[in-house]
């Protein structure tokens, strides 16, 4: 069975999925066995396929998912509280040293070549880690609007979703050149765009105000 029914099972397959990361950061998907796994982690053989009786392309799976909450889990506590241009600066700070220390290796992407990008299990990984990240992202803006830095009209969704490409654009072009100018750019564009998105506002509010005392409206 592959789901673990005790807390004791949880954490040995938590214990596992972890070691298993390890030894595949340290070597490569391509080359580690489930020898290396079990001999990093302690393992027996019976004991790896009961908690993954689907062998390797099971386990590669747990360890994508583990990999990827990684992603989101690397740019706490910064990502959870967007609410002033502090944190962004800060997020967007802790973006930047995650890729650049993870160089031109991603253990997120070896992994889907292994186990196929296009198969069921490794889509709903992709889809889940980007629906996840574009929605904190989308929440830190309207912490934003709710403390008046950003306009109230400002397509807080598609705002999101704009910076997330970015970034991904950005990670790509970092690992095949080793050059973070363009993540650096799109991280820096679009905490910008939400800047002069907040100027705006207060420029329009200022105005109509002026408008409101010239002719004498409340």
């Amino acid at each position: 069975m592959s789901d673990a029914p005790t807390a004791k099972g949880r954490a040995t397959r938590a214990r596992i999925v972890e070691g298993a990361a390890e030894v595949l950061r340290e070597q490569g998907v391509a080359v580690t066995t489930l020898d290396d796994i079990r001999s990093r982690t302690g393992t027996s053989k019976s004991q790896l396929f009961h908690y993954f009786p689907d062998g390797k392309s099971e386990l590669l799976l747990a360890v994508a998912r583990f990999e990827a909450d990684r992603v989101l889990e690397d740019q706490q506590p910064y990502l959870g509280c967007l609410d002033s241009w502090q944190a962004w600066r800060q997020w967007r700070d802790v973006v930047v040293e995650r890729y650049e220390r993870q160089g031109d290796s991603c253990p997120l992407g070896a992994l889907f070549l292994q186990v196929g990008r296009s198969s069921p299990g490794a889509r709903a990984i992709v889809t889940e880690l980007m629906r996840q990240w574009q929605r904190q992202l989308a929440h830190g803006m309207r912490a934003l609007q709710a403390n008046g830095l950003v306009s109230a009209a400002l397509d807080v969704d598609r705002t999101a979703a704009a910076l997330l490409a970015g970034i991904q654009g950005g990670v790509t072009i970092m690992m095949s050149t080793g050059d973070p100018t363009h993540l650096k750019a799109a991280l820096d564009t679009g905490i910008e765009h939400l800047r002069a998105s907040g100027a705006e506002a207060g420029a329009e509010d200022g105005a109509g105000a002026e408008e409101k005392a010239r002719t004498g409206r409340t």
